[in-house]
């Protein structure tokens, strides 16, 4: 995981450099802009493994700066949001972030949650093709399929749903789903995986009958359903 670089989109020049400096520490080269036009077009060179944007900022916030990049790539994004503001969180997941940290931040969280992304995104050596129904989900090249159509899916619903196609229908509960995929337990008022989720069902498609492939057991948590 070493050498991996990682861009910071902030405008606080004091807290980019206090971060950078603490991720060459830990073995990744950061670089740093301090607004989101910038942020967009750093993100988009291809050149980083990850992307740390910040929700506040002057000009082009961070909400909009994700949604740009969504646009065109799948980089992973973990949203820096200020303490308590669960709406910015649940829109930042909607738009496609892989994970959120409230601000202020300890730099060490920080670097674990990198570390956790490049793991699920980098770290995988699987190169057989898992299948459930019209779900096609490619490791190798984080991809999936439904009924033969490509699925524009984040890192992190990729990683979800694999976990569900390989419980084979077995419930798995949302501690399970947000430390395995994630790389986090579940916190009480996390919503993280059901924002997740709800992507998720909005993006594939549904059986004949009507049922989306995700369910929904009340009071426990998610499995995917047979067709």
């Amino acid at each position: 995981m070493a050498n991996m670089r990682v861009l910071l989109v902030d405008d606080d020049a004091d807290l980019c450099t206090m971060q950078a400096e603490y991720l060459a520490t830990e073995g990744f080269d950061a670089d740093a802009v301090f607004d989101g036009e910038a942020g967009v077009h750093a993100a988009l060179t291809g050149s980083y493994a990850a992307v740390v944007l910040d929700v506040m900022m002057p000009r082009l916030g961070g909400i909009d700066a994700l949604r740009q990049i969504r646009a065109q790539s799948q980089v992973p994004v973990i949203m820096l949001t200020a303490k308590g503001d669960g709406i910015d969180r649940i829109v930042g997941l909607e738009l496609g972030a892989d994970d959120y940290i409230p601000k202020p931040c300890m730099p060490r969280e920080l670097v674990a949650r990198l570390r956790a992304i490049l793991r699920r995104t980098q770290g995988s050596d699987s190169h057989t093709p898992q299948h459930a129904g019209p779900l096609s989900l490619f490791p190798e090249y984080r991809r999936a399929e439904w009924n033969g159509v490509p699925l524009e899916l984040t890192n992190s619903e990729f990683q979800l749903l694999e976990i569900l196609v390989s419980a084979g229908g077995r419930v798995l509960t949302k501690n399970e789903l947000c430390e395995r995929g994630l790389g986090r337990p579940h916190t009480r008022y996390d919503r993280s995986v059901d924002v997740h989720m709800s992507n998720l069902r909005q993006k594939l498609g549904n059986y004949p009958d009507g049922r989306s492939p995700i369910q929904t057991v009340r009071g426990v948590g998610y499995r995917l359903a047979n067709d």
